[in-house]
């Protein structure tokens, strides 16, 4: 046997694959185990992740060390113990409050990071000086104010549109579809790298030390 022949991990990935590749031609046990196995490891790895790098160092250690300074972190490690008794049928009911905490939590941080992270900087790039500036510049600032208003006229629903409004919507609907397009093509683009990289592996690291070449 050739010292380059690959060993079992890569012929396991590169037959996993070609497992998850026969879902071109049509569904099959082969694709059904390779998605199967999948979904396990990843849920395996998820749950590892999160214990030794959330519920480890964020909730048991602080614990462990200082009780008392920290024994509020206790109502967080009960709401998360909440959301599993669903699964407890007599009370399952008691996890819709752990749910509940925990969306309008996250609504709340996150409503903030949004208006700082996006609302405000797309606003603030609708009121920039039209003048003096240059052509290009010019250019840009009226394409982000006709993109944004036009938009914001098309989600205004609380008002029937007349003659002059439903024109500005349209132009609206051609900005989104823009927008979607691009959000679109970019993942694509995503997943034509995904797949660049496993035919790399599947003909450099696992065919070509295969046949010896």
């Amino acid at each position: 046997m050739s010292a380059t022949f690959p060993g079992i991990g890569i012929w396991v990935s590169a037959l996993l694959t070609l497992f998850a590749f026969s879902f071109i031609y049509k569904d099959n046990p082969f694709f059904r185990f390779a998605e199967s196995l999948f979904a396990g490891v990843s849920l395996g790895y998820y749950i590892g992740i999160v214990l030794n790098q959330t519920i480890m160092p964020n909730l048991v250690e602080p614990l462990k060390t200082d009780f008392a300074g920290n024994w509020d972190l206790l109502v967080a490690g009960l709401i998360g113990v909440l959301l599993y008794v669903r699964y407890v049928p007599r009370i399952g009911w008691w996890s819709r409050y752990a749910l509940a905490i925990y969306v309008a939590y996250y609504i709340g941080v996150e409503f903030t990071r949004r208006i700082h992270g996006e609302v405000l900087p797309q606003l603030a790039r609708t009121i920039l000086p039209l003048w003096p500036a240059s052509a290009t510049t010019l250019l840009v600032s009226l394409v982000f104010i006709v993109g944004v208003y036009s938009v914001l006229v098309y989600f205004f629903f609380s008002k029937e549109q007349n003659a002059v409004t439903s024109k500005i919507a349209r132009v609206g609907i051609w900005f989104l579809m823009v927008s979607f397009g691009a959000a679109f093509g970019f993942t694509v683009m995503g997943r034509i790298a995904l797949l660049l990289g496993r035919l790399n592996f599947l003909i450099l690291n696992w065919l070509y030390p295969a046949l010896g070449i």
